[in-house]
């Protein structure tokens, strides 16, 4: 048991990136400020990167009226920032790198906490479970696109299933675990999590995904949003795959083979259309009938959708499925083509253009470790 562990009661500390969440953060909030904690306390450090909107206002207010909750401003607005920021200025012995877009259920981190300690494992999170943002049928389509895995595959945290894994999310982590790992990549503004898993794994810290308890994500809510979160995960793939090869796996190239596919497909169904004594005029069938059994595996994943969920708009998955994966791949394509050069943007700068530094370059956490090992 947990409280036969420890003799004294440890310290938890929340990190929660925020930058314009007003439609989600309050509710994120509440899951974390009704967690159950039976044997350990909590602090939650809200990592905010300059919102515009509302929430930072919410989370002053928030911080005014509780005491465990502290506000910490990023300068650098992006995640991995915020992250690092969050990992120096916590003072638990466990750290939650959590996201506001998910709210969680009130036993979550003492079920991780426990399974952690249970399964001799460095990180441990709860099962994600996918739902729409609000009731319109874009959003039900973008959640049920994202939670099946004919839509995201079926080694994403969204579907993956109880166990040691290669990736987790929404962990609750061993403090040295995460400092020896050097903190999370700030070259990645995306993928930082696949990066960190991959470093914790190669240290030879143990991943565990529990279905003791959940937590709910909810995505964008358009399916224009979705399509873009795809082309912009297809991009940064690439952008990974430079910084640290061994943090992406064949999965995450999928849908970059199918647009390469596509492509070549279709150039020869025109090539055969076009000429005018063909011997192998078959070959023009080739661009429908790869759109078609892309089309028929999703009509198949729609129907579970539908029985599963009784939901008669999944009928329209099919074509949010080919979209979301020709979006996804088409920026893997890109990033192929262009050597993976990614816009630099700061709250007071306009985007540039730059090459993406090499591994040997990263900043993270180590990068000011020297200096502040004693305060972490």
């Amino acid at each position: 048991m947990l409280k036969e562990a420890y003799a004294q009661r440890p310290l938890v500390s929340v990190v929660l990136a925020t930058f314009n969440e007003a439609d989600h953060v309050r509710r994120c909030m509440d899951s974390l400020l009704a967690q159950d904690t039976p044997h350990f306390d909590i602090e939650i450090l809200a990592v905010d990167g300059g919102s515009t909107d509302s929430t930072r206002e919410y989370l002053n207010e928030i911080a005014a009226k509780h005491p465990r909750v502290r506000v910490v401003f990023n300068q650098k607005r992006r995640a991995p920032f915020a992250f690092n920021i969050g990992i120096r200025e916590a003072r638990g012995q466990y750290l939650c790198i959590f996201g506001s877009h998910t709210i969680y259920k009130k036993d979550y981190i003492s079920v991780c906490l426990q399974e952690l300690i249970d399964k001799s494992a460095s990180g441990c999170g709860g099962r994600v479970l996918t739902e729409p943002s609000s009731d319109n049928l874009q959003a039900h389509l973008v959640a049920y696109a994202m939670a099946h895995a004919f839509g995201s595959s079926g080694r994403s945290f969204r579907t993956q299933p109880e166990g040691f894994a290669g990736a987790v999310n929404y962990m609750i982590l061993k403090r040295d675990a995460l400092i020896e790992a050097g903190g999370y990549s700030e070259v990645l503004l995306r993928n930082q999590d696949n990066d960190l898993n991959q470093k914790l794994r190669a240290n030879g810290h143990r991943l565990f995904c529990t279905w003791k308890t959940q937590c709910t994500y909810h995505p964008k809510e358009t399916i224009r949003g979705l399509f873009r979160y795809g082309y912009r995960n297809g991009f940064w793939n690439v952008v990974s795959l430079k910084e640290n090869s061994t943090s992406m796996g064949l999965h995450h190239f999928v849908p970059f083979f199918f647009v390469v596919f596509l492509f070549a497909s279709f150039l020869l169904s025109a090539a055969e259309l076009l000429s005018p004594n063909s011997s192998f005029r078959f070959l023009a069938f080739s661009f429908p009938a790869l759109l078609i059994l892309h089309l028929g595996a999703g009509m198949l994943a729609a129907l579970q959708v539908l029985v599963r969920k009784r939901f008669v708009g999944a009928l329209c998955l099919p074509v949010v499925f080919a979209g979301f994966h020709f979006a996804y791949g088409l920026g893997t394509l890109v990033a192929f083509a262009t050597g993976a050069k990614v816009p630099t943007t700061s709250p007071s700068s306009p985007s540039t253009v730059h090459e993406v530094r090499p591994a040997r370059e990263s900043t993270g956490v180590l990068a000011s470790e020297s200096r502040q090992e004693k305060s972490f």
